[in-house]
């Protein structure tokens, strides 16, 4: 490792890791992964990186050792290699706030809520538990699972996957202030990384909100202002729509687009006196973004923006002009036709077409076009398995449910996007 990266591993040697574990049982590995980070040798650090996503981060699991490299990880995010700090931040940011969670809240994230359902099941809570199941075990093996599993909740552990994640999100909350001067780092990246991490500690706010404002006015790059602008929306109080609202006439169309779905969080969370008129603008700036995606989108959802966009309207409070929320739905569903289970799809599927369609199947042309939409880019997607898993849905309505027969279906009337 190149010497001039040492100090930031100062006490990583000193962690009993072995006794610590992740999603492969003991942590051993993790201190030669987060040292290879600092290293030179650029094909030894990505295999060092997708280590550490499937070991301290597995599937959004977070385990006794994900919390402990967190200070590790700020530190080279910070000053460390350049080819590894963008990384380490996406690292970092997962390790707090992982996809899932992020999928199901556009509005932001309820940290109060999960923390008063982790302490729920809190340690001391399991512990009488676990000891009333080992003094009542008499198989040998049996006893020594259970004993193992009674000594970690009682060094203050829980097997709540809750809970864990949030240890990792509280260590990665306590390095906020050291991670602050990447909002005044060179690479743009970088910027956006941090904001967007800055997004999900409401908690932080104070300090972060005035920070994500100026970037987000000061800023070149068009990414990270939408990144700060709309990480400020989802932590500021409700007084930050006064902020926010200029920009829905900014120049940029996704500038714009961050305003808006800012300002439709802060109506539907914080209760701020939005008349029909600005929430007419907010629907008409997602429904412009969703016909008209740009060529470079921000990492909430992990760039998915038709499906941020559709969580976003579902959001809408009450009053909405319901009929230009159905036109912005109707843009955006058919173009949600992928996840790694097909949720997407499914619901894709059950929004555009009602349940009370009958048999037999309208023709093609007499299909809206959003459901011509979205039938298209069914028969011409590369994952062909995605059919199958509505193969169901799709058969109740009475339309094709396999994809050959969906290509016959549609046939020359639609170009796959």
């Amino acid at each position: 490792m190149i010497n001039e990266y040492e100090k930031l591993l100062a006490g990583l040697d000193d962690v009993d890791w072995a006794g610590l574990s992740h999603a492969y049982e003991s942590a051993h590995d993790v201190p030669g992964r987060i040292r290879t980070l600092c290293g030179s040798d650029d094909e030894a650090r990505k295999q060092a990186f997708s280590s550490l996503f499937s070991s301290i981060f597995h599937q959004g699991s977070r385990y006794s050792a994900s919390p402990v490299a967190v200070p590790f990880l700020a530190r080279i995010a910070v000053a460390g290699p350049a080819a590894a700090r963008e990384n380490t931040m996406w690292l970092l940011t997962r390790l707090a706030v992982d996809w899932h969670d992020e999928y199901d809240v556009t509005t932001g994230i309820n940290v109060a809520g999960w923390r008063a359902a982790a302490a729920e099941v809190g340690p001391e809570d399991l512990l009488p538990w676990y000891e009333e199941q080992l003094a009542a075990a008499t198989d040998a093996d049996q006893r020594a699972q259970l004993q193992e599993i009674r000594d970690w909740v009682a060094a203050g552990n829980s097997p709540d996957s809750r809970w864990s994640a949030l240890q990792s999100y509280d260590a990665v909350l306590a390095e906020l202030p050291d991670l602050l001067v990447l909002l005044d780092d060179d690479d743009a990246r970088l910027r956006t990384r941090i904001a967007y991490l800055l997004a999900w500690f409401p908690e932080f706010s104070t300090t972060s909100l005035p920070r994500l404002l100026a970037l987000a006015a000061q800023e070149k790059d068009p990414v990270t202002a939408a990144t700060a602008l709309l990480a400020a929306g989802l932590v500021g109080p409700s007084s930050t729509a006064e902020d926010i609202t200029p920009y829905l006439d900014a120049a940029d169309p996704l500038m714009r687009w961050a305003a808006a779905t800012a300002l439709i969080r802060l109506a539907v969370l914080d209760g701020i006196p939005v008349g029909p008129g600005l929430l007419s603008r907010t629907v008409t700036e997602l429904t412009a973004a969703a016909r008209s995606p740009f060529d470079r989108v921000t990492d909430y959802c992990e760039g998915d923006l038709h499906g941020h966009i559709e969580r976003t309207l579902h959001a809408l409070p009450p009053g909405s002009d319901p009929a230009a929320v159905r036109e912005a739905l109707d843009v955006c569903l058919p173009r949600i036709v992928w996840d790694y289970y097909g949720s997407r799809t499914r619901r894709a599927i059950q929004e555009l077409f009602p349940a009370s369609q009958s048999h037999p199947a309208p023709r093609y042309a007499d299909l809206t076009a959003a459901q011509q939409q979205l039938l298209g880019d069914l028969a011409g997607h590369r994952h062909a398995w995605l059919i199958r898993s509505s193969a169901d849905r799709l058969r109740d309505l009475g339309l094709p449910h396999t994809q050959e027969a969906l290509q016959s279906f549609v046939g020359a009337h639609h170009t796959a996007a």
